[in-house]
This record gives structure tokens, C-alpha cells and sequence, in this order.
């Protein structure tokens, strides 16, 4: 037994075992509370369901679209920015120029700078956003037009 049928030793340890899991639970409860609160619904990596191209969302307001590559080429890397409204479900996905141009000119002719551009015309605008059991729907807030990912 726990030290030899002292009661007074025991009940100390009791004490000490029952404080520590109690800070224990507190710590776990505010740890899932806050990553409720703060942490971004859309972070992590979606894919088309029509696979044209793959989201993969950071925390810090950046995100990389993936085009898939027609035939033998090797799948294009496109950084755009984003800012994210969680109050009104909204998301707005900007294009930087300069990054698709430089993109354009490693690509060693296996893309233009339009070409990239059309690619990422249609996720370069305002959307609302949805997600239901594992997939995200942006629905253009002008046209209404959906795109649909689901989650990796």
C-alpha cells in the first residue's frame, strides 16, 4: 500500500495527485478553447474536385495554388495572398503579379505569364465560404459560382 497504511500521507498525496490533474484539465480545456477560437477553418490542403488545381492554406494570410501539369511537365507552385473574414464567412484571394512573372521565367517556356494568370483567374476574387464534413465550397459573391475542395 501507499506508505504503509499512514493516513495522514496518504491523504497528502491524494491532495497533490488530485491538484496536478485538475491544473492538468484546465490547461487541455483552455488549449482546445483558444485553438477554436483563434485557429483558421480553411487552413490545411484542399483538392478540386475536378482537378484542376490544390489550395494549400497557411495561417499567416499566404496560400500556394497548385496547377496540375498537362502531359509530361512537372505541377506549378502559384503564391497568392488572402484575407479571411470569419465573422461574414468571406475570403478574399489576391494574385501577386510580380511572383507569377517570375514563375513564368523559370518555367523555361513550359508556361506564359498569362497562361499562369488565366489559371488562377478564377480564384483570384471575394468568395464565401463553407465547410461541411470535410468539404469547402467557395461560392463567388458576385456571379454566385461554385468551387468545391475537398480536404487532404
Amino acid at each position: 500500500m501507499i506508505e504503509n497504511n499512514d493516513e495522514a500521507k496518504r491523504s497528502k498525496i491524494w491532495t497533490v495527485v488530485t491538484s496536478v490533474t485538475s491544473v492538468l484539465i484546465i490547461i487541455v480545456a483552455i488549449f482546445l478553447l483558444m485553438k477554436m477560437f483563434t485557429g483558421n477553418p480553411l487552413e490545411g490542403f484542399w483538392t478540386d474536385e475536378d482537378g484542376n488545381m490544390n489550395l494549400k492554406i497557411s495561417r499567416d494570410g499566404q496560400m500556394t495554388v497548385t496547377i496540375p501539369a498537362s502531359g509530361e511537365g512537372k505541377d506549378t507552385e502559384v503564391p497568392m495572398t488572402y484575407t479571411m473574414n470569419k465573422e461574414s464567412k468571406t475570403i478574399s484571394i489576391q494574385q501577386d503579379d510580380a511572383q507569377i512573372q517570375k514563375i513564368a521565367e523559370k518555367s523555361d517556356g513550359q508556361y506564359t505569364t498569362e497562361t499562369l494568370k488565366n489559371a488562377v483567374q478564377s480564384i483570384g476574387t471575394t468568395f464565401e465560404y463553407s465547410i461541411d464534413d470535410g468539404t469547402l465550397t467557395l461560392t463567388e459573391r458576385e456571379y454566385g459560382e461554385q468551387m468545391m475542395f475537398n480536404k487532404n
